[in-house]
């Protein structure tokens, strides 16, 4: 796995998206998309350069995107891994990234963040939730109110939280129990809207279950244009191509196809952006 850094932002009407890269992986699926072989990733043609290689092995990446709107919301989706951090995977494994720096480097200082938004719980979309002063983990973003679905926290809370020895939920303990603690979280439906200001800016989740119980993705409508950050209800393009395809992280793979299929379904057409957390740059 390389690096990170590389942002690039998109407009959507009147809000921007810029994406922070943490880092990006070459290699088999295997690990999270089992049903994709390199015949699969080869058999779609499209898929090269940008998202596979020659050989048919698939290009992902580990990336926040942060949203802009013009009633002054910052809200940043999806924190990554984390530095600092111990994890069972090694390339995730007491990471010492630049990340803060690369945010610094397109301007975006993490007081300024008013809002993050992680899909799901899973470790490579919290890491940044915290990061370690002084021997304790403190929120990164502390003025940011931090929204999890209240289905999916109380999901991993019913174990999770009082340990179970899983990664996912060891890494609660470090990257959402601070968060907690610290009186910034907000449990929300999973249809919450953040932002409701018209024409100009509408900001809001819409149900993505299946990877996990409480999966959320979010929408941005304005001016007439629309944008969606995926999540992990759609992990690579190889799925736009075979719905059918899931990742081996599915709580209930079936309603994770019905997902996949009701959320293409409706974008189809419509000439939404599709910002996917883990798609490799061009991200969308």
């Amino acid at each position: 796995m390389a690096g990170g850094g590389s942002p690039a932002a998109w407009r959507v009407g009147d809000c921007r998206v810029t994406r922070l890269i943490e880092h990006e992986s070459v290699g088999g699926s295997k690990f999270i998309l089992p049903g994709v072989t390199r015949e699969v990733a080869q058999s779609i043609p499209w898929l090269a350069p940008d998202f596979a290689d020659e050989k048919g092995r698939l290009k992902m990446a580990i990336q926040m995107m942060v949203v802009d709107t013009p009633q002054g919301h910052r809200i940043a989706v999806d924190t990554c891994v984390g530095n600092d951090k111990k994890r069972e995977l090694e390339a995730w494994h007491m990471r010492s990234g630049p990340f803060l720096d690369d945010l610094a480097a397109v301007g975006i200082d993490p007081a300024s963040v008013t809002h993050v938004l992680c899909t799901h719980l899973h470790t490579d979309h919290i890491g940044w939730n915290t990061r370690l002063v002084e021997g304790r983990w403190v929120p990164t973003f502390p003025k940011a109110r931090y929204l999890f679905a209240k289905k999916e926290y109380e999901y991993w809370a019913a174990g999770g939280l009082a340990g179970t020895g899983t990664a996912d939920t060891e890494s609660l303990q470090d990257s959402v129990q601070p968060i907690v603690d610290a009186g910034l979280a907000d449990l929300v439906e999973m249809d919450h809207v953040l932002v409701d200001g018209g024409a100009a800016a509408r900001v809001y989740l819409r149900p993505t279950p299946g990877h996990s119980p409480g999966h959320v993705s979010l929408v941005i409508d304005s001016r007439g244009e629309r944008a969606l950050i995926t999540g992990d209800c759609v992990h690579h393009p190889v799925q736009m191509a075979r719905l059918d395809l899931g990742s081996s992280a599915d709580t209930d793979a079936a309603e994770a196809v019905r997902t996949r299929e009701a959320l293409l379904g409706d974008l189809a057409g419509t000439g939404a952006l599709l910002f996917g957390t883990h798609f490799a740059r061009p991200t969308c």
